[in-house]
């Protein structure tokens, strides 16, 4: 069987890595040992681990960026509704698996400044998807499709806002699921935010 890329093995440990230890206490020493390579083939791939990290959300994560950017641009031929249950599927599994990784940055504030430092240089951070999410809602209701005294950017963080929660509060549940399957709460958030911006 021959074996993956170097770069494609490096995100693959950095994702497990991630996702078991958290981004604080992940290395890229540990990353490039469970890669199978040198640190310094780690680093001809990446210049930083907050570019590793950012790689591993972009290419090993459920996508929510690029969706809410295409709508932005083209809504399609779904209903706004339809368009809002999507995002917010997508966005209860992004978090679902980023709030493990990230959550251990907020336990050591140095190692968070250093990293919101580094995500202010790659143009990156938490703040993307609600921006993403009030761009794509300014345009339906410049289209006409949401109300005109509806507020964009309240409605994205309360879509966004749910889905992180989700993510963080049945975490430490005994049964550590949400009641809901991620679609099925995601067309109750949807449902509910319309009746908001309708």
């Amino acid at each position: 069987m021959e074996q993956k890329p170097t770069r494609a093995r490096i995100v693959d440990a950095a994702r497990d890595l991630m996702g078991t230890l958290g981004l604080a206490r992940t290395t890229t020493k540990e990353i490039a040992r469970a890669a199978g390579c040198s640190e310094a083939a780690l680093y001809k791939h990446f210049d930083s681990k907050e570019q590793l990290f950012l790689t591993v959300l972009t290419e090993r994560l459920p996508r929510l960026g690029g969706l809410l950017e295409t709508l932005a641009d083209d809504p399609g031929d779904r209903t706004v509704e339809e368009n809002l249950t999507e995002i917010a599927r997508r966005a209860a599994l992004f978090y679902e698996q980023t709030f493990p990784i990230a959550a251990s940055l907020y336990a050591e504030p140095r190692l968070k400044a250093r990293h919101d430092a580094g995500m202010r240089e790659l143009d990156a951070g938490p703040h993307k998807p609600i921006e993403g999410l009030t761009a794509y809602l300014a345009a339906e209701q410049h289209r006409g499709r949401i109300g005109p005294d509806a507020d964009p950017r309240a409605a994205a963080a309360l879509l966004l806002g749910a889905c992180v929660q989700r993510a963080f509060a049945y975490g430490t549940t005994p049964e550590g699921e949400p009641p809901q399957s991620p679609d099925a709460f995601a067309e109750a958030i949807a449902r509910t935010l319309m009746r908001g911006l309708s």
